[in-house]
């Protein structure tokens, strides 16, 4: 009855309407506020930096005011642009935050336009941004986003350059009012001095080292104060997966975990987690860069996956986070699309390989079995275990080896990655390893034997799905086909009966694109993917899966609207850990490094199933 509701209710949602019956979204009027709000920004700046119009009809009334009121609006105006440019993107977002402070600058920032740039236009538009908010102030709700230290760091360098950029232009903004000629040096070391509050070398005219020495100290005081809210600030950290929320996704996971390759890697500890009403589905997700990047099927009942996406959808709309989905199946795709009205794209395919009918006999496996046999021969020979079934010093080793054969500073991964190797936690997961004893007269490695490895999470009751794969740079190559194929011939002894491998990302453009009568469209398309393919492992990728003759499963991206993709594929490549945003090294906090997926490409370079998101 409850998943019933789950389902009725959803069905309810404004977004799980017909778009034709939705009406607007209540995002359709906040992106021209944020628009509206870089605009007046932008005048409160000018209106700051350059001079003022003497030969104006406000200029009388404002001769009467006491002389510093005027250098003291001009620091004013170019401080609240400054700070209208910043709260934009968040007034476009529907932040409430964003919304307060800028109904409290807007005031401060109309009264500079008149005292010192006598512009009433300018004044006009503030005070019409001002309207425009407080009429539709409902709508700005949304909730703050997750904080982080670092942003401390690149708002003190961004905006310290921007400050002093600034402070150039106002330098040299009234050159009919400096005294002699000076020096670029000159004017550079009066703009840091006046940065931080003391009076440099250069001198003015008619009271024009007032306007100057202010404007500069606001820029140095607005740096500075901004830099010092973001440090010290308490800090709210990105929704990370509890013990409680681990405990009850096991138990989806033990009904229904063999539908989804994927499900179990919603057990990643840095994602956070929403259920459906009666507990009997959940979607997992993680914010970056204000996407709410969810990633494979809802885990649990499909009959109640519409609760949970329900739940997904309304925090999103409370954050104003730009919801996403890579890497779901066709079931989910459809399920997301109808329940959201957001639209799907064809990611790539998934292979998966079916033990009972695997062979390495014929002709197609000969290039598989000859390099497996090679190998053999050169000495090395394989391990396939269950996690639980390793000693605790051999498995410190495998995790030692996972992390020292890494060529990459940080981890890749998220949506196909589990991101650790633990035999309390994930003792039903499967690790294979290749082993060569070392020459007569050599030295055994750091890692003894140890050659390569490869780790396979659960899925289900009777298949496993590839998250890590990891080889010394010294061994042979070769090494994951040997892996591949030691854990297929041991399968059946483990009682497994499918094997999900890497994705291969655009698979099926690449396979009509080489077939006999395809399209000028098609061959070009898969022209440029060849030509990327230099650069990405994409043929690459698609040919190494191709080779174990596997079965194709497309897998897909959900999205709301095809302005958000480079915005989602931007949060994508940051959470694989291609495109990193933190501090500098000596600035970071260490913390225990743990082994996570990193995979191979068929002889050397580093790549996984986490590839996909790198080349989409």
């Amino acid at each position: 009855m409850s998943d019933r509701l789950d389902g009725e209710k959803s069905a309810k949602v404004a977004w799980g309407r017909p778009r034709w019956l939705r009406g607007p979204r209540p995002e359709s009027v906040p992106p021209l506020v944020g628009t509206a709000g870089v605009l007046v920004g932008l005048l409160n700046l000018a209106a700051g930096v350059f001079p003022r119009f003497r030969h104006s009809r406000m200029h009388a009334l404002a001769e009467v005011l006491p002389g510093a009121v005027s250098p003291l609006a001009a620091a004013a105006s170019i401080v609240v642009g400054i700070l209208l440019l910043l709260l934009a993107h968040g007034l476009k977002r529907r932040k409430r935050r964003a919304w307060v402070a800028a109904v409290a600058l807007l005031p401060v920032g109309m009264a500079a336009h008149l005292v010192y740039r006598h512009s009433v236009v300018g004044a006009a538009f503030s005070l019409a941004l001002l309207v425009f908010l407080v009429w539709h102030r409902k709508q700005f709700s949304a909730l703050p986003d997750p904080r982080s230290r670092w942003k401390a760091l690149a708002n003190f360098v961004v905006l310290g350059g921007v400050s002093f950029g600034l402070g150039l232009v106002i330098v040299n903004s009234h050159p009919h009012k400096i005294v002699g000629d000076p020096a670029f040096w000159a004017r550079t070391k009066h703009v840091l001095w006046g940065l931080f509050g003391f009076e440099g070398p250069l001198r003015y005219t008619h009271n024009v080292d007032y306007t100057v020495g202010y404007s500069l100290g606001a820029l140095g005081l607005l740096t500075v104060c901004t830099t010092a809210y973001l440090a010290f600030r308490p800090e709210r950290p990105a929704s990370r997966l509890t013990g409680d929320d681990e405990a009850r996704l096991r138990e989806l996971l033990a009904k229904h975990g063999g539908r989804d390759s994927l499900g179990y890697f919603a057990l990643r500890r840095d994602k956070g987690v929403v259920f459906s009403p009666s507990g009997k589905a959940a979607v997992c997700y993680r914010v970056i860069s204000g996407v709410m990047l969810a990633s494979g099927d809802p885990i649990g009942d499909v009959e109640a996956w519409p609760g949970a996406i329900e739940r997904f959808m309304e925090e999103a709309r409370a954050h104003s986070w730009t919801p996403a989905v890579t890497g779901c199946s066709e079931t989910g795709g459809q399920v997301w699309t109808r329940e959201t009205g957001m639209d799907a794209l064809e990611l790539g395919d998934e292979a998966v390989v079916d033990v009972p009918g695997f062979t390495l006999g014929g002709r197609a496996m000969r290039n598989v079995r000859q390099m497996v046999k090679r190998i053999e021969r050169n000495g090395y020979h394989t391990k396939v275990r269950r996690v639980r079934d390793l000693d605790p010093e051999e498995l410190a080793r495998v995790q030692k080896a996972a992390n020292a054969w890494r060529d990459t500073e940080t981890e890749r991964g998220f949506s196909m990655a589990l991101g650790r190797i633990d035999a309390v936690t994930d003792g039903d997961a499967v690790i294979a390893t290749a082993h060569q004893e070392p020459a007569e007269g050599q030295e055994a490695g750091p890692f003894g034997d140890l050659k390569a490895m490869q780790h396979f999470v659960p899925w289900g009751t009777d298949g496993i799905s590839l998250e890590l794969m990891r080889r010394d740079r010294s061994a042979d190559p070769g090494m994951n086909e040997l892996l591949i194929v030691a854990t297929l011939q041991a399968a059946p002894d483990l009682r497994i009966e499918r094997v999900s491998l890497n994705f291969a990302v655009f698979r099926s453009s690449l396979a009509r694109g080489e077939k006999l009568g395809a399209g000028p469209i098609t061959r070009v398309w898969r022209g440029l993917l060849l030509f990327l393919s230099r650069w990405y492992q994409i043929e690459s990728l698609y040919k190494f899966n191709d080779k174990f003759q596997p079965r194709w499963e497309p897998r897909y991206v959900v999205f709301r609207n095809t302005r958000d993709i480079p915005r989602i594929g931007l949060a994508a490549l940051q959470a694989e850990g291609y495109l990193e945003l933190r501090l500098p090294r000596l600035l970071r906090r260490r913390r225990p490094a743990e082994p996570q997926p990193c995979a191979h490409t068929p002889e050397a370079a580093p790549v996984g199933r986490e590839t996909v998101e790198r080349v989409a």
